[in-house]
């Protein structure tokens, strides 16, 4: 019997309804969240990311800024931009797209945003802050994952959940985020020998390893929660999750498919964490 999938895409809507209505709420305050997206380069699938960050500003009635700049563009230069909308009251949120080109170094970017506007959650001290359990701007693909799990009806507490892969992005803080709701987490990883063996142990299981339809059904537990992060593009065009979707839903419990699955709640937490950075900026939360 195939497993209840998780709608990630429904969920989503469900979450920007609920944005949508506290936006109108927030005009009566005189104010809107503010959004600054910075792309340097064209990267094409940045470029997509980017588009759909525009628009999802754009349907739930925030102010949003696109700065474009070319792959040319000096670390100085972008550095300058950064502060300039680290100061600009309009913008309670400021994202750089990731990756930068090669010349830029990365972490100097991110350690330049205002952690009240890091929505991205990559900030070292919001970051920190996620480790020890204080509040933060949290990370989005691991909020999302969080937030399909608890609306699926599954109670994380007391489970052993198993994250594969061990990114700055998801893996880690995926990690932290259970273990916030009160589950044993075992991280595994490259270098992890009995994989398979550790990976039938969850009841909850979250894979971020970037290996398409790595993990089959012999890698899960019946009935197993599986949320599948990865996002991988075959030779035939077509998107593949890092799970095999149509072999492990013959055994596990609930699961996220791909597309439909972790990829729409990314923006839409982006989206909640720019709220949130708004409202904060004004007293409001």
């Amino acid at each position: 019997m195939s497993a209840p999938i998780i709608d990630g895409k429904q969920i989503s809507q469900d979450i920007r309804a609920s944005i949508q209505q506290e936006v109108i709420r927030l005009k009566e305050h005189r104010f809107q969240p503010g959004l600054a997206v910075v792309l340097v380069g064209e990267d094409p699938a940045s470029q997509v990311y980017v588009k759909n960050k525009e628009k999802a500003c754009h349907d739930l009635g925030y102010y949003s800024e696109v700065h474009r700049l070319t792959a040319d563009t000096s670390q100085e230069a972008l550095l300058e931009l950064v502060d300039k909308l680290n100061h600009q009251s309009t913008i309670h949120g400021i994202l750089v797209q990731l990756p930068l080109p090669k010349h830029i170094h990365e972490k100097a970017v991110i350690d330049a945003i205002a952690v009240e506007k890091d929505v991205d959650g990559f900030h070292p001290v919001n970051v920190g802050n996620l480790v020890i359990g204080d509040d933060s701007l949290l990370p989005c693909t691991p909020a999302g994952v969080i937030e399909l799990i608890k609306r699926a009806g599954v109670e994380i507490a007391g489970k052993h959940a198993v994250v594969i892969g061990r990114s700055n992005i998801v893996g880690k803080p995926v990690s932290l985020l259970l273990q916030r709701e009160n589950a044993t987490v075992t991280m595994c990883h490259s270098r992890t020998a009995n994989i398979a063996d550790l990976s039938r142990q969850a009841d909850i299981l979250v894979v971020a390893i970037g290996k398409a339809n790595f993990i089959d059904a012999s890698f899960v537990k019946p009935g197993a929660v599986v949320i599948d992060v990865g996002m991988n593009r075959l030779e035939n065009g077509k998107l593949a999750g890092d799970v095999d979707f149509e072999s492990v839903k013959q055994v596990s419990g609930p699961i996220t498919p791909v597309p439909g699955g972790v990829g729409p709640m990314t923006i839409t937490m982006l989206m909640q964490n720019t709220l949130v950075a708004a409202k904060r900026s004004h007293g409001l939360a």
